[in-house]
């Protein structure tokens, strides 16, 4: 195994057994509710509390990783005689790429014996996730830290995006729809189809109406793009939907998929309970 630390953060959504398992090292991504303004981490409760916290009506915000805890992990790192590498949430969505990547300067300047790659991920959620997966096994193949870079680099723009959400309110809250649109949508049962876009923004690019319709779109997309191997899915508390999603992805595209986890707090409170997002390597985003 290559002779580094690999780091990412909750933004990924990939479960802590899962982490642990692949030898990963997570920073906490932390979130408040508007009224009382405690900090969390997903530690804090289960993914189900959370959206049924939002569903009540309570307004989550989120905050990028703390500075202070990527220093200290990055410095015991180093100081052990190890390499780092950081793959960071989406630099489109969260300024936690940007302070880790300064932080990152530091610690090189305090070790140059030693190497500190913090790389942008241009991926959310469980894209994010599935990015990190291919680092892993790149790393576990024993490739060196600069070949890591180099595939990051090449790589991260093929890893598409498509999700759907069921209530615009979150989205209007995130100004993602303006209220008309979301008031409008909720009316007449319309639902939003996104994609994560070569520079990491979150993009909408189509509607359809109702639930089904959009689960079936997301599979259409990745009928058109797929070009084989993992397919990860992540939702928001809506484990029917996915059931869906997945007999619908096997019929348009013969794939079975290796990953279902949970639309985090990083995310969710953003795109609020009911949010089905399916990822996959394509031709392009």
């Amino acid at each position: 195994m290559a002779d580094f630390v690999l780091f990412a953060d909750t933004a990924c959504d990939i479960a802590p057994e899962m982490l642990k398992a692949w030898q990963v090292e997570c920073f906490d991504l932390t979130y408040m509710f508007t009224d009382d303004c405690v900090v969390h981490t997903e530690k804090d409760s289960t993914i189900k509390e959370f959206y049924d916290q939002m569903r009540s009506g309570r307004v989550a915000k989120t905050a990028a990783v703390n500075p202070d805890q990527v220093r200290a992990a990055f410095e015991k790192a180093l100081s052990e005689g190890h390499d780092v590498c950081y793959l960071a949430f989406d630099s489109a969505l969260s300024t936690t790429y940007q302070s880790s990547l300064m932080i990152g300067r530091e610690m090189q300047e305090k070790y140059p014996e030693r190497k500190v790659a913090v790389l942008d991920s241009l991926c959310a959620s469980a894209g994010y996730g599935l990015l990190l997966s291919f680092v892993k096994d790149l790393r576990d193949e024993g490739k060196t830290l600069d070949e890591i870079v180099e595939y990051v680099e090449n790589n991260r723009g093929k890893i598409c995006h498509w999700f759907t959400v069921d209530d615009l309110v979150y989205l209007k809250r995130g100004g993602r729809v303006s209220a008309a649109v979301a008031l409008i949508g909720g009316v007449l049962d319309i639902k939003p189809v996104l994609h994560v876009d070569n520079e990491g923004r979150l993009i909408k690019v189509g509607q359809v109406r109702g639930r089904k319709s959009s689960v079936h779109a997301l599979a259409q997309h990745m009928a058109d793009t797929w070009e084989g191997g993992r397919v990860y899915i992540s939702n928001g508390d809506c484990m029917k939907d996915v059931e869906t999603l997945k007999h619908a992805i096997e019929q348009k595209c013969g794939a079975q998929v290796e990953v279902v986890t949970s639309v985090g707090s990083v995310i969710g409170a953003h795109s609020g309970p009911g949010t089905l997002a399916l990822f996959f390597v394509g031709k392009a985003r």
